[in-house]
């Protein structure tokens, strides 16, 4: 599944290159920009599809429609206008608003683990279970565009920032083209996810052994595709809210933890250097969760004091 991801991943870094080739370098300055947000896009994509699970069939792919517009007007409408005003009277709040960003996502994965082990309860999944379908997927939707909000604004900020210093109108259609895209390739690829199912039913039904075998084995790979979407989604939560946790410090002078985390990635690069380069991606990744897991667990310990 993770190649799965990060291969949506390259696709749309290749679709934005192809953009590049007739907007220059307006392309070439999205291309980096969705790099950059790379791996936001991944807690999005792994995230989006349990907000399906529990409804019927024939509403999956209209409600991943209604969440992706939901996506579009956020990053469009709203946290588009936003960004670029900041960028040009207060560039001071970038770095802040992606902090609080960044905590908001450590908070929601603690609150995962915190449920996975056990030592919680999904307050909204047991209000759910007194809604009729309408009001449940009004629900759902909601949520997920909310969340989508937070994940969005990561990524428009992310890609702000790479192209900080060209103009306004630059950055406008950076932004946007970098919206669109992503917003297309992961609901694109979280429909395709969601559908798994159906496709795995419609091709168990055909004449041919070889694909009836594959397509029962689609139907039955499903539930754990959706179990470890929800592993990775969380991990993926408290990995790049750390990360940008880490980043902000180290932008208002605070670079102790960031060269710590530098140092120990270095360290275990050299003692293996045949896979040096991602064993230095796999400490960086766990020190940044393990940042996120921490400053998650005191906001989830906050604020759960203050709700009793």
């Amino acid at each position: 599944m993770a190649s799965g991801l990060v291969a949506l991943l390259d696709d749309i870094a290749g679709i934005t290159k192809l953009a590049a080739a007739s907007l220059d370098d307006i392309g070439a300055a999205a291309g980096k920009a969705g790099t950059k947000a790379a791996g936001v896009v991944v807690d999005d994509a792994a995230v989006t599809p349990n907000y399906v699970v529990g409804f019927s069939p024939d509403r999956e792919l209209p409600i991943i429609a209604r969440i992706a517009k939901g996506s579009l007007r956020n990053k469009l409408l709203f946290i588009l206008p936003v960004a670029l005003a900041l960028s040009a009277f207060a560039p001071w709040g970038l770095n802040p608003l992606l902090m609080i960003g960044g905590a908001y996502l450590c908070f929601e994965g603690a609150e995962k683990l915190l449920e996975a082990f056990g030592g919680g309860h999904d307050v909204a999944d047991e209000a759910a279970a007194t809604l009729d379908s309408k009001a449940l997927e009004e629900q759902k939707v909601g949520g997920a565009i909310r969340t989508d909000f937070i994940l969005s604004a990561e990524i428009m900020v992310i890609a702000l920032n790479e192209v900080a210093s060209g103009t306004i109108l630059n950055q406008a259609i950076v932004l946007a083209l970098v919206g669109v895209l992503i917003t297309v390739a992961v609901y694109g690829a979280v429909a395709l996810i969601v559908k798994m199912d159906d496709i795995g039913l419609y091709l168990a039904r055909k004449p041919s052994s070889g694909v009836a075998m594959f397509g029962r084995g689609l139907v039955k790979g499903m539930p754990i595709l959706m179990r470890a979407l929800g592993i990775i989604g969380t991990a993926a939560m408290l990995w790049v809210g750390g990360q940008i946790l880490v980043h902000g410090l180290e932008v208002f002078g605070i670079t102790g933890p960031a060269h710590l985390i530098h140092d120990w990635a270095a360290a275990a690069a050299a003692a293996v250097p045949a896979i040096g380069g991602a064993l230095s991606w796999a400490v960086t990744a766990a020190c940044d969760g393990l940042v996120g897991v921490v400053v998650g667990a005191i906001i989830v310990a906050v604020v759960h004091r203050f709700k009793h």
